[in-house]
């Protein structure tokens, strides 16, 4: 029974907080595969990597930290944020390689899905090694899906945040962006353990991450507002050049494309998904080179066809 309800407790939460994240990018939503391939991997991939990782930086420093207590709090202060940081932040890089990783948006999905799948599998651990007691299963669970589990999925957002920002730079803050992102995640990670270890901080522990979860959520507004701007710019030239109707420009970057009467109902999901892409391509365009450059043109040219079908080819 123990074990089950860790289980829940440490599963259920998680899932709720990926899928909210994966449904607040309202305009240019990842395929939810990929996203829950990145939050696999930080609950399995990222701790399995982490656990070793640990393992060998921990047996180094028992040559010199021969007190058990200075060597479980110097794990819990530097070696953890270091070490997972790192592992969580792994399997970005070979997600931002994926065509569908192109702005800031994605970075915080990508990167928040790898903190939570971490954080549920830590939870999990936390739960039945720690919980011996009811009051304390309780208190734990709520304290680690709350807090702990969430600073996973920040740090790691801040990490992706900055790669997707980095990705359609030039050569100028190519490298710059990921180490600043990934030196934020670490300092994020470790202002939490910090203060969680050394009981006398902890009220300011708690403090820093709710103004850090704040900053997050101001982040991702933000981004999200950045999107529409891409929207509406990027397909201001479609309607200059007779593809869209002006009256849809304010519609396609706005809650209001999921009302229904302004469009063909028939075609309304198929053209914002189209519409949208193209809007993302044309900006990932601008920025790219060799093979890349390539494809986003085909794909321009596609759905530019795709979408003129769509609105004025007779409906049969």
């Amino acid at each position: 029974m123990h074990y089950t309800a860790s289980a829940i407790a440490a599963i259920v939460p998680m899932l709720i907080y990926l899928i909210i994240i994966w449904r607040f990018d309202m305009y240019d939503r990842e395929p939810f595969g990929l996203v829950l391939l990145n939050f696999l991997w930080g609950a399995l991939g990222a701790i399995f990597f982490a656990i070793i990782g640990s393992a060998i930086i921990s047996s180094a420093l028992s040559i010199i930290i021969t007190s058990p207590k200075n060597l479980t709090n110097a794990e819990t202060i530097f070696v953890a944020p270091y070490v997972e940081e790192i592992t969580k932040g792994l399997f970005l890089f070979i997600t931002f390689t994926n065509k569908k990783f192109d702005n800031i948006t994605d970075g915080i999905v990508y990167g928040g899905a790898i903190g939570l799948g971490f954080g549920m599998t830590e939870n999990f651990l936390y739960f039945i090694t720690f919980g011996n007691t009811l009051y304390q299963w309780i208190t734990i669970v709520i304290i680690r899906t709350l807090f702990s589990g969430v600073m996973h999925c920040v740090a790691t957002a801040t990490f992706g945040a900055f790669l997707g920002y980095s990705k359609f730079r030039r050569k100028k803050g190519k490298i710059f962006f990921p180490l600043t992102g990934l030196f934020i995640a670490m300092f994020i990670h470790f202002i939490w353990n910090y203060s969680v270890t050394m009981g006398s901080t902890t009220a300011a522990g708690f403090i820093f991450m709710f103004f850090t979860i704040l900053i997050f959520i101001i982040t991702f507004v933000l981004a999200i507002s950045g999107e529409r701007k891409i929207i509406f710019e990027e397909l201001f030239d479609e309607y200059k050049s007779g593809l869209i109707p002006f009256e849809h420009l304010t519609i396609l970057n706005s809650s209001k494309r999921k009302r229904t009467g302004w469009v063909d109902e028939s075609i309304r999901k198929l053209y914002i998904r189209a519409a949208t892409t193209l809007a993302f391509r044309k900006m990932e365009l601008k920025n790219s080179s060799g093979s890349s450059r390539d494809f986003y043109e085909k794909d321009i040219e596609y759905y530019r066809q795709f979408i003129s079908n769509l609105l004025y080819l007779p409906k049969s």
